[in-house]
């Protein structure tokens, strides 16, 4: 196989006239590295001098600092002196006095594949601003932790938002790149758009050890592992009282609480015998509220077959197995639980209520069988590896 390398780098080896003569703005962040170590800011600065002529961050910043749903402002680059839109402030999408002087806007953001993780949300909304304003897209490719696995619920139009901004399952299998091309597609976007794919990546391989180093798209998801579990644990957010782990080296890889006995429930979920991945016992000290500095007891996820590997379904089979083991008033019950965020995350009021009415994760599952199948139909043109 052909040695590895991101989207960006592609397009400034092989597809640099593409940017010859255009005033580029770029749609990234600290976490886009390409194959020399630096940043696709600071590769794409090199090459077009004070033609790159804005930059633009999602969520967390373009610095990558801010912590999970934290508004950030807008600055000037303080080497450059050129603008720095947030994306995750005042505005949610580029409106034109922003894209003034733009000829071609390029987006390298390292997603994860996963609906509810906002870059999907803000890629969508600049495609939709370009397209508005006749401005050429190229997207650079990269990888994503679990590829070509679809999973979960279809988000519902009547539960869309930012964590759902597209009717595709919760874990989508797509790319960045390829995601583009189904936004652009289902919404019809008259829209001059270009993706620059990945070479030397099968997406039925493992992260080979040629890749660019890993630096966190967001502070919550310090390593590949954790991108992978990510979906499996992020219920979390709408439930204070199970801990994943937030704030440590093992973010979303893990779950604990005081109420927890690691090795039962680890028990209880080797007999649901889910593909793709184990659980072990796992004691760690809690770093963010309601348990900081708290030792608990809990469990953790090792993914040892990525492409077996069902992230909802394990997610769901988290909470029925807690609910049976523990009691779901220890699941639903907890001082801040959030519902209604749930609901958002999962891109529809169903999960919860048939976790709640006692619904095996099996028969959950199953419900979202007939919307994955027309999914991966209608992914087959769009996929690029």
């Amino acid at each position: 196989m052909q040695p590895f390398l991101n989207g960006m780098d592609v397009l400034l080896t092989r597809h640099a006239a593409w940017l010859t003569g255009r005033r580029v703005a770029l749609l990234s962040h600290q976490a886009a590295l390409t194959m020399g170590g630096a940043t696709s800011a600071q590769r794409l600065r090199a090459v077009l001098g004070k033609r790159l002529v804005a930059l633009f961050g999602p969520e967390h910043g373009f610095m990558g600092l801010a912590g999970a749903g934290a508004l950030t402002l807008s600055r000037r680059h303080p080497d450059w002196g050129i603008p720095v839109h947030s994306l995750y402030g005042t505005h949610r999408q580029p409106d034109p006095a922003m894209l003034r002087g733009i000829d071609t806007i390029v987006c390298d953001l390292q997603d994860l594949g996963a609906r509810c993780y906002t870059y999907l949300a803000t890629l969508r909304h600049m495609l939709q601003a370009a397209a508005a304003q006749g401005i050429a897209v190229i997207v650079a490719d990269r990888p994503v932790p679990l590829p070509g696995v679809y999973d979960g619920p279809v988000a519902e139009t009547s539960h869309l938002s930012f964590v759902a901004p597209v009717t595709l399952p919760l874990c989508t299998g797509l790319t960045p790149g390829e995601a583009a091309r189904w936004i652009a597609r289902e919404e019809r976007l008259a829209l001059d758009l270009r993706v620059v794919p990945v070479r030397g990546w099968d997406r039925k391989g493992p992260r080979g050890a040629g890749w660019t180093d890993w630096v966190p798209p967001s502070p919550g998801i310090r390593t590949w592992e954790s991108g992978m579990t990510y979906l499996s644990t992020v219920f979390t957010e709408a439930l204070p009282g199970i801990d994943c782990g937030r704030g440590t080296n093992m973010a979303f890889r893990v779950v604990g609480a005081p109420w927890l006995r690691g090795v039962e429930l680890c028990e209880a979920l080797r007999r649901r015998r889910l593909p793709g991945v184990s659980f072990h016992p796992f004691r760690y000290a809690a770093a963010v509220l309601p348990f900081a500095g708290r030792e608990l007891d809990g469990v953790r996820l090792s993914v040892n077959a990525p492409l077996r590997f069902r992230p909802v379904l394990t997610a769901v089979t988290l909470l029925h197995t807690l609910q049976t083991v523990c009691g779901a008033g220890r699941v639903w019950r907890h001082r801040g639980v959030r519902p209604g965020w749930f609901d958002q995350l999962f891109g529809t009021a169903r999960t919860r209520q048939q976790l709640q009415s006692g619904l095996t994760p099996d028969a959950i599952a199953a419900t979202w069988v007939p919307a994955l199948r027309r999914h991966a139909a209608a992914c087959r043109e769009l996929r690029l590896y």
